[in-house]
């Protein structure tokens, strides 16, 4: 069993913002696989899948850590079974990053995670950061249309490796560029 973690928050308010980018990203490998969120479990909405579960924490970004030890605990998965997909301002735009572990960098979902269960395998989804802004007001900000078209293409390539981490196929670091 697998499960693959999109972070996000749960309110209406942040979804088309740079912080809910792992809820669409999970979103979108849910619907490309026919699958829908309908249990609620662990403090996060769950889409059941064959051999994976997919999870969307309901805890707000920076207490992640809090649904996905419970998620870890319930279905009694090692940590290398779980993937987080999450935003990461570091990056730019159309990079993403996958990686079998590794620190939090300056994610504060992330590194709750890592603190609360431990290192996980994750992608990370570049959304840059425009440092003109306060970095609260940026990552809750409605993804512009240029960030749109960009970040599609990420997340399709994002789904195409959780397809590869499913099947035992992902094991060692890659970065791909849009």
């Amino acid at each position: 069993m697998k499960i693959i973690v999109g972070l996000g928050n749960p309110d209406g308010k942040y979804k088309n913002t740079y912080h809910n980018v792992g809820f669409n990203v999970v979103d979108l490998f849910a619907k490309q696989n026919g699958l829908k969120f309908e249990k609620t479990k662990c403090r996060a909405l769950l889409a059941k899948g064959d051999g994976y579960i997919i999870a969307k924490p309901q805890t707000y970004m920076n207490l992640s850590g809090d649904s996905v030890i419970e998620l870890k605990k319930y279905f009694k998965v090692p940590l290398s079974d779980i993937l987080v997909v999450y935003d990461d301002i570091d990056l730019p735009k159309g990079k993403l990053r996958f990686r079998l572990s590794g620190t939090a960098g300056t994610h504060r979902g992330m590194r709750d995670i890592v603190e609360k269960v431990g290192e996980t395998p994750r992608i990370r989804v570049g959304v840059d950061y425009d440092k003109t802004i306060p970095l609260i007001d940026y990552v809750v900000s409605d993804i512009d249309e240029q960030g749109k078209v960009i970040l599609s293409a990420s997340y399709q390539k994002a789904c195409e490796l959780i397809a590869q981490f499913i099947k035992g196929d992902l094991c060692q670091d890659t970065t791909i560029s849009i």
